[in-house]
């Protein structure tokens, strides 16, 4: 019998079992590559010899300068504003661009083959853009992101943007600002007897606001004015009829005034060690803070001593989460957000909320705000990627007034202001919620960021290679 040469393969072994240890290594090799990819720290950079100035369109120049204005009335923090007008440029074949963004202008200077070209702009407006401006001036720096759109229809579409109306009229402004004076109550102080005096209250702010958009020397005056009017009328009438603590009820009416969050942001910029922009916007935050304390002092100085002693009973912890839902939907009448973003700005609000919470059990109530800027990071850069979602801004800007760094600082101002000891306590717990709250965003971002460097990494370690 003629006896069969030795196989080549091991024994047991088949061709299946051995294309999937191969498979199994090579995908090995690449989790192994995607990690190494994340943890090793970057190459030294090259020298690269300067090349060719570039050539530009005309349009480009002129529309980063009014792009930039938008972006600072929306509320973005310098080092958001800056990247995305470097982007932009650089997907128009701009590659030496230079931009200095400050809160109250944004320089840009672009080195073409033509020569260089400088502009300068303020802000368009001295108040923040409504959300759907907001929204929409968003989707246009994406559009523009991508280096296919037209600069010529860019520079009218964002003019027309700028010039929407609002999605509401007058009455529901109105409504949408008691809704909110309302929703914060229920948060800040949930007297039972309060409910009413925050509506009527909240009611009459949103009027003097609507009032002031047509009288410009009301405008300049108008914290003032409404911290006033809202001071003498609790301390005159309200607090002694419900026999309440009349500090406890001024935060609400007039939480519009409040800069929760300006001085938010300019803790996220003092953090990113942006100092000039973040301590002019800080000293702007403080300088609302202190006209409305002076509208409370004259209203003190007018009214006499009053009484800080409360017996009004007091809802539950449910009414805060309720009061959450009121918030929801005063912003979708006073802040006119984008239409068909209701629920994602109250799942946002309720995400928020809810870990600042957790916070709370947790840590602190200074660092409650940690948490809930951690959380609200990733929820808001998920709504933005669903189909429906609004951009990131635009819920992002609603919760940062739902973590009340202002309300708690114009709390601790007034107290002061009226000799109340408790006080310099609230401001000290203003500052460190300020910087809890820009912390937690900052890292918040920067785990999205890895995440989503995560994510592609293994999608390409997971693909087989053609």
């Amino acid at each position: 019998m003629t006896a069969l040469p030795p196989s080549s393969s091991p024994p047991h072994s088949s061709p299946l079992r051995t294309a999937s240890a191969s498979h199994g290594v090579h995908l090995g090799g690449r989790l192994r590559r995607a990690i190494r990819a994340l943890t090793e720290p970057p190459p030294p950079g090259v020298i690269e010899e300067p090349g060719e100035l570039p050539t530009v369109p005309a349009d480009l120049v002129p529309l980063l300068r009014e792009l930039g204005a938008a972006l600072l009335s929306s509320g973005q923090s310098v080092m958001d504003t800056e990247q995305q007008i470097g982007d932009i440029a650089q997907a128009y074949g701009a590659d030496q661009v230079r931009t200095l963004v400050l809160p109250t202008g944004v320089f840009i200077h672009v080195e073409t083959a033509e020569g260089p070209e400088s502009d300068f702009t303020g802000p368009d407006t001295e108040t923040t853009l409504p959300l759907h401006q907001i929204g929409a001036v968003d989707r246009l720096v994406r559009d523009l992101s991508t280096g296919t759109a037209d600069l010529a229809e860019s520079r009218v579409r964002l003019r027309q943007i700028l010039a929407m109306p609002p999605l509401y009229g007058p009455l529901a402004v109105v409504l949408g600002h008691a809704l909110l004076t309302v929703g914060f109550g229920l948060i800040l102080y949930p007297a039972v007897d309060a409910l009413p005096a925050y509506v009527v209250m909240g009611a009459l702010v949103g009027l003097l606001r609507l009032l002031a958009d047509r009288w410009p020397t009301l405008s300049t005056a108008l914290p003032v004015v409404a911290a006033f009017l809202v001071s003498l009328a609790t301390i005159t009438v309200v607090a002694p009829a419900l026999d309440t603590d009349p500090i406890r009820l001024l935060a609400p009416p007039l939480v519009s005034f409040l800069p929760g969050a300006v001085l938010t942001v300019a803790a996220m910029e003092l953090t990113s060690n942006q100092v000039i922009a973040g301590a002019s916007r800080l000293v702007y935050g403080i300088a609302q803070l202190l006209l409305l304390a002076f509208g409370v002092v004259a209203a003190v100085t007018v009214a006499g001593p009053f009484s800080t002693t409360s017996t009004s009973p007091l809802l539950g912890s449910w009414a805060a989460w309720v009061g959450v839902l009121f918030v929801a939907v005063g912003h979708r009448y006073f802040s006119s957000p984008p239409r068909g973003s209701f629920w994602w700005l109250l799942l946002a609000l309720y995400a928020a909320f809810a870990a600042q919470t957790v916070g709370l059990v947790l840590l602190s109530p200074q660092l409650s705000g940690f948490v809930g800027g951690l959380v609200l990071v990733p929820v808001s850069q998920a709504i933005a990627r669903a189909r429906t979602g609004p951009p990131a801004i635009v819920t992002m800007l609603p919760a940062f007034w739902l973590l009340l760094p202002g309300a708690l600082g114009f709390r601790g101002v007034s107290e002061l202001a009226t000799g109340v000891e408790a006080g310099a306590t609230d401001v000290i717990d203003t500052v460190l919620a300020l910087f809890s709250i820009a912390l937690g965003v900052i890292v918040g971002t920067a785990l999205t960021r890895d995440a989503r460097r995560v994510g592609r990494a293994m999608v390409r370690a997971v693909t087989p290679t053609p």
